[in-house]
This record gives C-alpha cells, structure tokens and sequence, in this order.
C-alpha cells in the first residue's frame, strides 16, 4: 500500500500542477455565449445570481478572515440575497475592506481564473474552485446556503474526477466568463435599486458611512473593478 500511495500522490500532483492543452477558440466563444445566455435574461438570472452571491459572500468572509475578523457565519436565501456575520471592530481598514469585498469578488475570481486558464491550469483552477467551496461550506448557517454550496461544490468535484480534459476546460471556461460577466450585473442592479430610493442598506452605503465617501464614488468603483476585470480577463481568455 506505501508504495502505491508513493506513486500515486506523485501523479496527483502532476496532474494537479500541470498545464492542459487550450481549448480550440470556437469553445471558447461557445462557452462565452453560454455565459451569455445565463446572465442576460432575467429570468434565468434570477437563477444563476445564485452562483454570482455565493462568490459575493464569500468574498466578504475570505476578506474578513484575512483582516483578522472573526467569521461568525454566513446565509445564503433563495432571493439570490446573502448575509455574512463577522465580529470585530467596527470601524477601520478591516471592516472597509471586508464590506468593499462583496461586489468585487465574483470579477476579481473571474481575473484570476483568466489568469490560471490562459497558462493552461485548468485542473489547478477546478480544484482551487473546489476548495474554496468546501471551506464556505463550514461557515453556512442556514439550509438553503448549505444546499447551493454543496450542489455547486458537487458540480466542480464531478467535472474534476470524472470528466475528461476537453469537458473540463469548457466547464473551466463556462465559469470563468460568468464569473466575469455575472461580476458586471449586480453593479448595475444596485445602482438602479439606490436611483429608486432602495438600497438603503447596501455595500455601498455602509462603505459611505465607514469612509465618509459618497456611495456614488464606491459604486463608482465597483463598476471599474467589474469592467475592468471583464475586459482583461475576456482578452486573456481568447488570447489563450
């Protein structure tokens, strides 16, 4: 048994850190358009947001972990709404960073997934991905979150154990472009839900109140982040 694992763990590693092939451009377009189809429409994206929100919280708890906040809990809601629950100071660098990490972490997954495909990782991005999703998966405090986590969890350890490297990298791809163009939408909604006089309440607002800058100037900001990150990362994307 020692000596099959001392074989074993070598090619998982291999495999782990080594570079696929790039995708030919049509699938790369078709995945594009796949994205598409799933972030315009409103009535799929009632749906697919799901995806773009666990990205949101997450970012919000992966930033509050990493400013040495406490994460306390996370929920997801079947609204394509979200909370996440950190404890520590109220004021300061951490809880700015930790509040600004929610809009602009489903394009900024988006630019670095870009990044690992266009060198070819596109295993190491699956499994990356994987991880990530596990480890939310701890801090879910509610049923419905639990369930979205662990069937999109599913959904990339099926793709990275069973399937094989061409429908891995258009998976790969798939979730890229949403992530970069799921990443643009939520901006948009936010601002036309404050021109509405709602959204009393958002990232945004709470940014305003912690920073004494305009909320315009942070939505401002999620806007070039999102923008930003869909036009780099589309670029490496279809540069390969």
């Amino acid at each position: 048994m020692d000596s099959t694992a001392s074989i074993a763990l070598p090619d998982l590693w291999d495999r782990l850190v080594g570079i696929q092939p790039d995708p030919n451009l049509w699938v790369v377009i078709a995945t594009m358009v796949a994205a598409l189809a799933v972030v315009v429409p409103h009535t799929v994206w009632r749906v697919s947001r799901n995806a773009i929100t666990i990205a949101h919280e997450g970012g919000h708890g992966l930033v509050a972990l990493l400013t040495g906040r406490t994460l306390t809990g996370i929920r997801l809601h079947s609204d394509t709404s979200g909370l996440t629950v950190s404890r520590g100071k109220p004021h300061g660098i951490g809880m700015i960073l930790t509040a600004a990490a929610g809009y602009t972490a489903p394009p900024l997954l988006g630019l670095g997934g870009a990044a690992l495909l266009s060198a070819g990782r596109i295993t190491l991005l699956l499994w990356l991905a994987t991880a990530l999703l596990v480890a939310m998966l701890v801090m879910i405090r509610n049923a419905y979150g639990a369930l979205t986590v662990l069937v999109t969890g599913g959904t990339f350890v099926l793709v990275s154990w069973l399937a094989g490297p061409q429908v891995q990298a258009a998976f790969a791809y798939a979730v890229v472009w949403f992530l970069l163009l799921g990443g643009v939408r939520p901006a948009f909604e936010l601002q036309a839900k404050r021109a509405r006089g709602g959204a009393g309440d958002s990232d945004a607002d709470q940014l305003s109140r912690l920073t004494n800058v305009p909320a315009a100037l942070w939505l401002f900001l999620f806007h070039a982040v999102s923008l930003c990150s869909l036009i780099g990362g589309g670029r490496w994307l279809l540069e390969g």
